[in-house]
């Protein structure tokens, strides 16, 4: 009996013991939380009176101070340049982007600025055109419509409609660095529009000026590639006999497009290669586009007349701008976001820029609702660490139709690469499931990897067949395995940047839609 109780006692003891352990362990962890966040409100109120900083008040950083704002955030948004951006990127609103900013409360900045809408694509290769829909779509909760615009006007609009709140703080001012304190990013050093440098401090800073990013160095190790330069300008006093499609010519060495920007002007680009590009300035551009590329625009739908009508009516103003692409990184640095182009760029042969942008700041204003204090540099690291792998399904969509589309519609004498050309363009035209199913990826009415790379499957699977017919012989079928290969090394060279889980298992992109893209997502 003795034996039994002391046995009883040294259970009883021990049980006791660990759960003394216990509950000490969870108090000085808890303590340890509270002191946590209480030193994180006492920085954010001794760093100032802004909760975020973001610098450039584009397309992102605009949209972004007003959804924060909204939230309760005092916002500091420093802009380089307050005045109308004059640029020709940027000038198709996809679908898919007028819903996130309808979920932010910012479409009517789509108002009041003469913009088109945009219904369709039209296609045109030796001849032969097809006009691609964007289709309807039950699972899409939005009018299947985007808007072409000049970008500038939009652009001012977002920024007037931000600085409307009384939480925020438009401010003109060069950012020259950022200012660091034991890894942690605390705020900025800039020059004010009077010239003077000074500084701002804030828990959270968003980094998006944009493709020239002069920050982006310092936080992420990734590079740009340029592939071409887009050439473009604007026909004045001119409307298409379509003016609500962008007309996509499949023109030598490199694409047209044409399409309306306001009820009477008309955008004209070439895609010129990044090695032979004519002069601006002594008039070898305007010769070129006159001479080689003007006869490959069809004269049907008044295209071509506009196309002339532009260079010949005293030499319009001609700019150029790069074709960029990059790869999205993660930024390793706490109290600090990049986001935009400044973050991840694709081909702007898809015109999706802006909608992975506004999808993003969809995103990441999600995430960081429910966070009381951005001081937090912990909790806010974590919350960025889920935003790059939410934002995948959207943007791996885009990212992967931008590349492989820019390197398909390049003309070549390469028999293989020429069929894969005709074969996208075959497929497009189809006019069946395969147009609507591709063009509800382009519009980002459908933004699902997966089914992209089954459609881009399907188009080489097309090519293959083009090539091979009438009837195989050992030179075609030859080509034809060329083909494939380089089908092959386009897309796994996504699977890899993008990630194998992301693109292939469809959960992500379905968590996606159920949270971005249903009716009931609509913030205010």
């Amino acid at each position: 009996d003795i034996l039994v109780m002391a046995t009883t006692y040294a259970w009883l003891w021990t049980v006791l013991a660990f759960v003394l352990t216990w509950m000490v362990f969870h108090f000085i962890k808890r303590k340890k939380a509270e002191t946590e966040e209480d030193d994180a409100k006492a920085e954010e109120r001794r760093d100032g009176v802004a909760d975020v900083i973001i610098v450039g008040a584009g397309v992102a950083g605009a949209a972004l101070a007003y959804a924060l704002a909204k939230d309760g955030r005092r916002v500091h948004m420093i802009e380089r340049d307050l005045k109308e951006p004059e640029r020709f990127m940027g000038e198709l609103m996809q679908a898919g982007g007028r819903l996130m900013l309808a979920q932010l409360g910012l479409e009517d900045c789509l108002e009041e600025i003469d913009a088109q809408a945009a219904k369709s694509v039209a296609i045109y290769k030796d001849g032969k055109h097809a006009t691609l829909p964007f289709p309807e779509d039950k699972r899409f909760p939005y009018e299947p419509v985007g808007c072409l615009l000049r970008n500038g006007r939009l652009v001012q609009r977002l920024r007037k409609k931000a600085a409307s709140l009384t939480n925020v703080q438009l401010e003109e001012g060069t950012v020259k660095s950022l200012i660091e304190e034991k890894g942690v990013v605390k705020g900025v050093t800039y020059k004010n529009s009077a010239g003077e440098e000074t500084t701002a401090f804030a828990p959270l800073t968003v980094v998006c000026d944009g493709c020239y990013s002069n920050l982006r160095r310092s936080l992420i190790d990734n590079k740009e590639d340029v592939h071409s330069y887009m050439v473009g300008y604007v026909t004045k006093n001119s409307r298409l006999e379509d003016p609500h499609s962008l007309h996509l010519i499949f023109s030598k060495p490199l694409v047209c497009i044409i399409y309306q920007i306001t009820s009477e002007e008309v955008r004209c680009v070439a895609e010129i290669p990044a090695d032979s590009t004519p002069s601006i300035a002594n008039g070898e551009m305007s010769n070129f586009l006159k001479k080689t590329m003007a006869p490959q625009i069809p004269e049907k739908g008044n295209l071509r007349e506009i196309f002339l009508k532009g260079i010949e009516e005293g030499l319009p103003e001609i700019k150029s701008t790069a074709t960029k692409s990059m790869s999205a990184k993660l930024c390793d640095k706490k109290g600090v976001i990049v986001l935009g182009d400044a973050f991840n760029m694709r081909h702007p042969v898809v015109a999706s820029g802006m909608m992975v942008a506004l999808s993003d700041v969809c995103i990441l204003r999600n995430l960081l609702r429910p966070l009381p204090n951005l001081g937090n540099t912990k909790k806010v690291s974590e919350l960025v660490r889920s935003f790059y792998t939410i934002r995948k399904p959207m943007s791996a969509t885009v990212n992967t139709l931008g590349s492989i589309f820019s390197q398909v519609l390049v003309a070549t004498t390469d028999e293989a690469k020429e069929a894969m050309r005709q074969g996208c363009f075959n497929y497009l035209s189809s006019g069946d499931f395969r147009t609507t199913g591709m063009m509800a990826i382009l519009g980002g009415m459908n933004p699902r990897p997966l089914t992209l790379v089954l459609h881009l499957i399907a188009i080489t699977l097309t090519s293959m067949g083009h090539l091979l017919s009438p009837f195989p012989s050992p030179r075609r079928f030859w080509h034809s395995l060329r083909l494939f290969g380089w089908a092959l090394q386009m897309l796994g060279a996504h699977l890899v940047d993008e990630g194998l889980k992301e693109m292939l298992i469809p959960t992500n992109a379905a968590a996606y839609r159920k949270t971005y893209m249903a009716t009931n997502t609509v913030w205010p």
